[in-house]
C-alpha cells in the first residue's frame, strides 16, 4: 500500500521511500510524454505533457521557465494544490548545485545545503538562486486547450487533471523521476 510520508527532522523536511517497488518515471521532454516504468519495462505512457515555457535543459536560475534535465525523486505530495495535485521533485540536486557553484550562481553555503539534503534524503532548499517548487502537476482550473497548444509552465511538468489522477496510482514520495 502506498503511503505519503513527510517527516520533520532537525528543522528539515525529509522523505521516506514509500514508492511502489521498481516504479519510476521517464520524462521525455522532446516527445512530450511520461513513461511509467517498472525496471526497464514501460507499463504506461502518458502523452501531451507540457513543460517549461523556455523548454528543457540546464536550469540556470529561479524564474528562467526551464524544465531541468536530471535525476530526481518525488520529495513531497501536495494533494490540495491549485494544480489539482502536485508531486514536488527534489530539485535542485547536488549535480545541479555543482554546476551552479562553478558558474557563480549559488554560494558555497547553498551548495552545502543542497548536497546535505541529497545525502540525507531530505527535500533540498527551495529558496536558493536556483529556485525550487519544480514538480509534476495537473491543470487545476486551467484551460485544457491552452495546455495542448504550447508549453506553459515555469519549469514544471504538467498533465491534464485526468492524467494526473491516473498517474497518482503509481506515485509517492521516493519515486525516481528522470527528466531528459
Amino acid at each position: 500500500m502506498l503511503r505519503t510520508c513527510i517527516l520533520l527532522c532537525c528543522g528539515f523536511f525529509s522523505f521516506a521511500a514509500y514508492a511502489q517497488e521498481g516504479i519510476w518515471l521517464l520524462v521525455d521532454t522532446k516527445a512530450h510524454k511520461i513513461e511509467v516504468k517498472q525496471g526497464e519495462q514501460t507499463i504506461e505512457t502518458l502523452t501531451g505533457i507540457a513543460i517549461g515555457r523556455k523548454g528543457a535543459g540546464l536550469k540556470g536560475h529561479r524564474g528562467d521557465d526551464i524544465t531541468p534535465y536530471g535525476n530526481y525523486r518525488i520529495g513531497w505530495v501536495g494533494e490540495k494544490s491549485n494544480f489539482r495535485k502536485f508531486f514536488g521533485l527534489t530539485y535542485p540536486s547536488k549535480q545541479d548545485a555543482e554546476i551552479a557553484l562553478k558558474r557563480g550562481v549559488i554560494s558555497q553555503a547553498d551548495y552545502y545545503s543542497i548536497a546535505a539534503a541529497e545525502q540525507f534524503n531530505q527535500i533540498p532548499p527551495q529558496d536558493t538562486p536556483l529556485g525550487g517548487q519544480i514538480g509534476i502537476h495537473g491543470l487545476g482550473a486551467g484551460d485544457e486547450s491552452v495546455h495542448h497548444a504550447f508549453d506553459w509552465t515555469h519549469g514544471c511538468i504538467a498533465l491534464t487533471n485526468t492524467q494526473i489522477d491516473h498517474l497518482s496510482q503509481w506515485l509517492d514520495t521516493g519515486t525516481v523521476v528522470k527528466i531528459k
